[in-house]
């Protein structure tokens, strides 16, 4: 049986993200993979509304369905995503970060945490594989968010990312298509993916550039200051996408390096383990909230802001 893989993109029709995406499925196809394509913005995605309604069935332990699951594509797309072997994400950075168009579908993505979906018996845990690539018109330094956001999907939905790349300085539509190099590195992105799916599961690892980013877990190049978390854990150093802790040290040769402390994977976004720290925070914090005496407060105070109407901006659109 043949493995099945999703690319998907969130920019222009047959311009550099769309292109990469392409050379990448075609290594995929070239070695026999199923292959399946989507550009985000013939769907319609709605925002996220911040009901809270499956973070409470976190909450309470159960599978609470999106409340927009019946008006917009993203359930759709979501069922067939999840029931792939990998999937690769090719999309145009706008000001630092992916687009809005990608941000709005990740953003939906916490309705479909998979541990936790798995752990219900609503779906069956599937290893799955993840090659992510981000193409603007500068160097990493106006590219900074893109990639690390792009990872942040992968881990709500269990995908390991095996490999990494941003395509730089190529700003105007199908720019790319004048770099030999950066067409020829997308295309080992699909030549990983079918690497790593044919490798078993235990022994899968990072098969882009060796030395990418500060992180040695997940190779994002964001690191934060530490700070106490909701129950007191903290270290020096984190990293803003996996979540590992540490310190940074300085090499023989002079250069600074982020090493992880001996505990500081115990709060790994890419692992189950990891995310379930999250779910049992929202449980303590959100969970938390619901009683008789906080909801009598809050009730109170209210609607002094339900009575501030400020003046807002007026649009004729006649």
């Amino acid at each position: 049986m043949s493995f099945k893989v999703l690319g998907i993109t969130a920019g222009r029709k047959d311009s550099n993200s769309e292109i990469l995406l392409k050379e990448a499925l075609l290594a995929c196809k070239d070695q026999g993979a199923d292959v399946k394509m989507i550009n985000l913005r013939d769907y319609n995605i709605l925002d996220c509304t911040g009901c809270t309604a499956c973070t409470q069935g976190m909450v309470e332990g159960k599978k609470v369905p999106c409340t927009l699951e019946n008006k917009d594509d993203k359930k759709a797309i979501m069922d067939v995503m999840l029931s792939t072997d990998a999937i690769i994400v090719s999309v145009p950075t706008y000001y630092l970060m992916p687009s809005a168009t990608f941000l709005r579908f990740m953003h939906r993505n916490l309705c479909y945490e998979t541990p936790f979906l798995e752990a219900l018996g609503e779906i069956v845990h599937k290893d799955k594989v993840a090659g992510l690539i981000s193409v603007g018109g500068s160097t990493r330094a106006w590219q900074s968010m893109s990639l690390e956001a792009l990872q942040v999907t992968c881990s709500l939905n269990d995908y390991k990312v095996i490999d990494m790349y941003m395509g730089a300085r190529v700003p105007a539509p199908k720019q790319c298509l004048l770099h030999n190099e950066i067409i020829e590195r997308a295309h080992k992105v699909g030549e990983n993916i079918m690497k790593s799916l044919n490798t078993p599961v235990s022994e899968r690892k990072w098969l882009g550039d060796e030395d990418m980013g500060w992180c040695p877990n997940c190779h994002s190049n964001a690191l934060i200051l530490g700070e106490p978390q909701w129950d007191g854990v903290s270290f020096e150093v984190e990293c803003q996408v996996c979540g590992a802790g540490g310190t940074l040290e300085k090499t023989k040769e002079g250069k600074w390096k982020f090493v992880i402390a001996e505990n500081g994977l115990i709060r790994d976004r890419t692992t189950p383990e990891g995310r379930n720290h999250h779910v049992q925070e929202i449980a303590t914090t959100q969970g938390g909230f619901y009683t008789d005496e906080n909801l009598k407060v809050v009730k109170e105070k209210i609607q002094k802001y339900k009575d501030i109407n400020f003046p807002t901006i007026e649009i004729n659109k006649k």
